[in-house]
């Protein structure tokens, strides 16, 4: 499985990927810094598109919620399932991201050990189901 992260927290990007080596799960990992880049890389042809992004919405220059409307509005991405991974809990937050196309909201755990279990039950998520069977009340992740 193809895992992004794009996240301008360079401890954040650290943590995530530490647990994903820790669940020695069979994944392949790019790191982002900001929104830019990640459209960059998404944007050229040659990149090899994830299974599941991880989108910071909190990020200088293009935020997350930039990048997550000019990822729905391209249909090349449509096939790319979308977990907003961020600090925030505000509602307006979660409804504007779920209405925008996001597939998942994920607020950050505070600790490694709830970390290694979100990535672990995300990435292993049916995501087909998930994705179809889209509600508000199933939107917003919790463990």
């Amino acid at each position: 499985m193809h895992i992004l992260l794009a996240d301008d927290d360079e401890d954040d990007r650290t943590f995530f990927s530490e647990a994903l080596q820790e669940l020695k799960m069979n994944n392949d990992l790019t790191l982002f810094k900001d929104g830019k880049d990640l459209m960059d890389y998404l944007e050229n042809p040659l990149s090899k598109l994830p299974h599941v992004l991880f989108l910071d919405l909190n990020m200088p220059g293009k935020t997350g919620l930039d990048c997550l409307n000019e990822i729905r509005a391209n249909s090349r991405f449509k096939e790319v399932s979308i977990a907003i991974y961020s600090t925030s809990s505000s509602e307006k937050d979660i409804e504007d991201t779920f209405i925008k196309g996001a597939n998942i909201y994920i607020k950050k755990p505070n600790d490694f050990i709830m970390l290694k279990k979100v990535i672990k039950e995300v990435v292993h998520m049916n995501w087909q189901f998930h994705s179809s069977g889209l509600n508000i009340e199933t939107f917003f992740f919790s463990i």
